[in-house]
Protein backbone atom coordinates (compact mmCIF):
# COMPACT_ATOMS: atom_id res chain seq x y z
CA UNK A 1 0.00 0.00 0.00
CA UNK A 2 2.58 2.49 -1.15
CA UNK A 3 1.54 6.02 -1.82
CA UNK A 4 4.04 8.52 -3.94
CA UNK A 5 4.17 11.97 -1.12
CA UNK A 6 5.02 15.32 -3.82
CA UNK A 7 5.83 19.08 -3.04
CA UNK A 8 7.92 17.95 0.34
CA UNK A 9 9.85 20.70 1.43
CA UNK A 10 13.77 20.17 1.31
CA UNK A 11 13.41 19.85 5.23
CA UNK A 12 11.11 17.34 5.68
CA UNK A 13 12.17 14.25 7.18
CA UNK A 14 11.55 10.86 7.15
CA UNK A 15 10.41 10.89 11.18
CA UNK A 16 8.12 14.03 10.57
CA UNK A 17 6.76 12.20 7.17
CA UNK A 18 6.46 8.70 9.66
CA UNK A 19 4.58 11.08 12.41
CA UNK A 20 2.20 12.98 10.21
CA UNK A 21 1.11 9.93 8.03
CA UNK A 22 0.72 8.16 11.50
CA UNK A 23 -2.41 9.84 12.51
CA UNK A 24 -4.10 7.87 9.24
CA UNK A 25 -3.20 4.24 10.06
CA UNK A 26 0.44 2.00 10.89
CA UNK A 27 3.17 3.15 8.42
CA UNK A 28 5.74 0.33 7.83
CA UNK A 29 7.99 2.18 5.46
CA UNK A 30 9.35 5.46 4.31
CA UNK A 31 11.37 6.36 1.94
CA UNK A 32 12.97 9.81 0.84
CA UNK A 33 15.02 9.68 -2.16
CA UNK A 34 18.56 11.66 -2.28
CA UNK A 35 19.61 13.26 -4.93
CA UNK A 36 23.23 11.37 -6.11
CA UNK A 37 25.43 14.53 -6.76
CA UNK A 38 24.20 16.50 -3.81
CA UNK A 39 23.10 13.85 -1.53
CA UNK A 40 20.00 16.36 -0.68
CA UNK A 41 16.25 15.10 -1.05
CA UNK A 42 14.74 15.11 -4.10
CA UNK A 43 11.30 16.55 -2.70
CA UNK A 44 9.50 13.82 -2.60
CA UNK A 45 8.79 10.17 -1.14
CA UNK A 46 7.11 7.02 -0.75
CA UNK A 47 5.31 6.07 2.22
CA UNK A 48 4.15 2.73 2.65
CA UNK A 49 0.98 1.90 5.08
CA UNK A 50 -0.30 -1.65 6.13
CA UNK A 51 -3.23 -1.53 4.59
CA UNK A 52 -5.38 -0.55 2.03
CA UNK A 53 -8.43 1.43 4.33
CA UNK A 54 -5.04 2.96 5.88
CA UNK A 55 -3.72 4.14 2.54
CA UNK A 56 -7.10 5.58 1.14
CA UNK A 57 -7.86 7.16 4.38
CA UNK A 58 -4.28 9.13 4.04
CA UNK A 59 -4.58 10.15 0.25
CA UNK A 60 -7.93 11.60 1.12
CA UNK A 61 -6.73 13.36 4.79
CA UNK A 62 -2.71 14.88 3.71
CA UNK A 63 -3.65 15.70 -0.14
CA UNK A 64 -3.34 19.07 -0.13
CA UNK A 65 -2.45 19.76 3.67
CA UNK A 66 0.38 21.35 4.57
CA UNK A 67 3.74 19.83 6.28
CA UNK A 68 6.70 22.09 6.21
CA UNK A 69 4.89 25.37 4.76
CA UNK A 70 4.46 23.27 1.54
CA UNK A 71 1.28 21.55 0.47
CA UNK A 72 1.35 18.03 -0.18
CA UNK A 73 0.41 16.03 -3.22
CA UNK A 74 -0.43 12.33 -2.34
CA UNK A 75 -1.69 9.80 -4.54
CA UNK A 76 -1.13 6.38 -5.01
CA UNK A 77 1.97 4.68 -5.97
CA UNK A 78 2.43 3.89 -9.38
CA UNK A 79 4.75 0.92 -11.06
CA UNK A 80 8.00 1.94 -12.11
CA UNK A 81 8.22 2.04 -16.01
CA UNK A 82 10.89 -0.86 -16.72
CA UNK A 83 13.89 0.92 -17.85
CA UNK A 84 16.35 -0.91 -19.88
CA UNK A 85 19.89 -0.04 -19.59
CA UNK A 86 21.43 3.44 -21.47
CA UNK A 87 22.59 3.66 -24.53
CA UNK A 88 20.90 3.45 -28.15
CA UNK A 89 19.80 1.02 -30.54
CA UNK A 90 20.52 1.53 -33.64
Amino acid sequence: MKMYVGNLSFNTTKEELESFFSQYGSVTDTHLPEDRETGRPRGFAFVTMDSKSAMEDAIKGADGQELDGRNLKVNEAKPRDDRSGGGRSY
